[in-house]
């Protein structure tokens, strides 16, 4: 089983996998070029998006600067609008729904680490040092006509269901069901989205 596939399938991996770091390094020369392009020239940052992202439906405008960990698994439907500043770790997927609106400063998580020192790091090295920290993952699942408030920050392994609005500077710690808006740290449903 490759490094990817271990990070994908959410068992603990190898952050310094060649491959992985390979496309690490690729998504960050997309970001750099996405986030320089002259503001006007949708073309070319369409053209830099299709490139970077996993899958994009039509109509999807992101804001630079934008700031992703791997791109290729980050998934969008028709008709999304991503603000400045948002960072996606997308160690594992992110799928995003259509008509999603992610406001300025939202922060999607895909990866966590154990919480043991020596479980991250494992055993020091001869001169002190230690390989790259142990990481796991879960997906990130944004269902459609989402409403992400700004600042929000949405934890590995959430869903959000269809029709939510989350209220800005949220964190997100567990499922959100569909229908509802949602605010608070830790997030929670204030009321029905009617």
């Amino acid at each position: 089983m490759t490094e990817r596939e271990k990070m994908l399938g959410g068992q603990l991996y190898d952050c310094g996998d060649p491959e992985l770091l390979a496309q690490w390094h690729k998504a960050k020369d997309l970001v750099r070029k996405y986030n320089s392009l002259p503001s006007a020239d949708t073309q070319a940052k369409d053209r830099v998006l299709r490139q970077l992202l996993g899958g994009a439906g039509e109509r999807l405008w992101i804001t630079p600067p934008f700031y992703v960990d791997y791109g290729n698994n980050i998934y969008f439907g028709n008709n999304c609008e991503v603000n400045m500043n948002c960072i996606f770790l997308d160690d594992n997927e992110i799928r995003i729904g259509k008509n999603a609106l992610i406001a300025p400063g939202v922060q999607i998580y895909t990866a966590f680490h154990p919480t043991r020192a020596a479980d991250r790091f494992g055993p020091l090295q001869p001169d002190g040092s230690f390989a790259f920290c142990k990481t796991r993952t879960a997906p990130v699942t944004i269902g459609d006509n989402v409403w992400i408030g700004g600042g929000a920050i949405i934890l590995p392994g959430v869903t959000i269901g269809d029709d939510v609005v989350i209220g800005a500077g949220s964190v997100v710690t567990h499922d959100i069901p569909g229908g509802t808006i949602a605010a608070g740290n830790p997030c929670r449903v204030i009321r029905e989205n009617k």
